[in-house]
């Protein structure tokens, strides 16, 4: 899962964000995912290069439905001494609708390519997300993947700060916080995202992992303390659900991570049920 209008299938309504960026951030960086990673040893001191793909149903992150689409989407970082540097994307197969404003739209493909830093100590996680996702530049002039003004880019950063609880207690809590970019609050007639000061967006979840003959599961919830045109008009929960995943055996030496997430967003009236592959 940006950007002064874009992220919005209609003005006045929700942006459309991505990252997920890897599963850190719902069970879905977080649907927020679960990648199955080819890691590489490069040196003795712990440094790994990660790469992977997610093939999705639908690409749903944090209650939202960006592309209405399958999409693929490949992630690729570098981790050492706690801390992992990368990037993340989703490309979805078929067009959906992109409103300008109320009258006038485009047919485009969704994308997105996010890059995140995060760094771990213990139980806790600081994760930063640059969320991008670009359009036509002929329509949209200002979504320049260069074009850092506050004002006018269409990228968008976040803190996100999780606590991942002991493996006797598998509790995850996540908070995040939009601080720069394309998250613009009210203007004057009380629409959300199209005025001219940052809104700060934030978001918590709360979630729980545990098994069941061989099957991960984890329940979740998350919701917004206010408004946001990234997420709905006013506080309450807009992602819950539960996460069931199950590694399927190909050979002594390899298997492929499945899973299913069902979603309801109650700010949209809205369900989801998304089939994830992991290659």
């Amino acid at each position: 899962m940006n950007f002064n209008g874009c992220f919005m299938l209609k003005r006045g309504k929700v942006f459309a964000i991505g990252l997920i960026i890897f599963l850190i951030a719902n069970p879905g960086f977080a649907q927020e995912k679960n990648d199955l990673e080819l890691k590489e040893e490069t040196n003795p001191s712990n440094v790994t290069l990660n790469l992977g793909a997610d093939l999705v149903s639908r690409y749903v992150w944090r209650g939202q439905d960006f592309g209405a689409s399958a999409a693929i989407q490949p992630s690729l970082s570098l981790d050492a001494f706690g801390f992992s540097l990368g990037a993340w994307g989703s490309y979805g197969f078929t067009r959906y609708t992109y409103w300008i404003d109320d009258t006038t739209s485009i047919e485009n493909n969704y994308s997105e390519v996010d890059l995140f830093l995060s760094y771990n100590y213990k139980y806790f996680t600081l994760l930063l997300t640059d969320y991008y996702a670009p359009l036509p530049l002929d329509t949209f002039p200002g979504a320049n993947y260069f074009n850092w003004k506050n004002a006018t880019t269409w990228h968008t950063l976040e803190l996100t700060l999780i606590l991942d609880g002991p493996e006797k207690f598998p509790i995850q809590f996540i908070a995040a916080t939009l601080l720069y970019g394309a998250d613009k609050g009210k203007d004057t007639s009380g629409v959300y995202g199209a005025g001219t000061t940052n809104n700060f967006s934030t978001y918590f979840e709360l979630s729980y992992q545990f098994d069941v003959k061989g099957f991960g599961i984890t329940p979740f919830i998350g919701g917004i303390p206010f408004g946001s045109s990234w997420y709905g008009p006013k506080a309450g929960i807009n992602n819950i659900g539960v996460n069931v995943r199950k590694e399927i055996p190909v050979s002594k030496k390899f298997s492929l991570p499945i899973q299913s997430n069902l979603i309801f967003n109650p700010l949209s009236k809205k369900v989801f049920l998304v089939f994830i592959l992991s290659i």
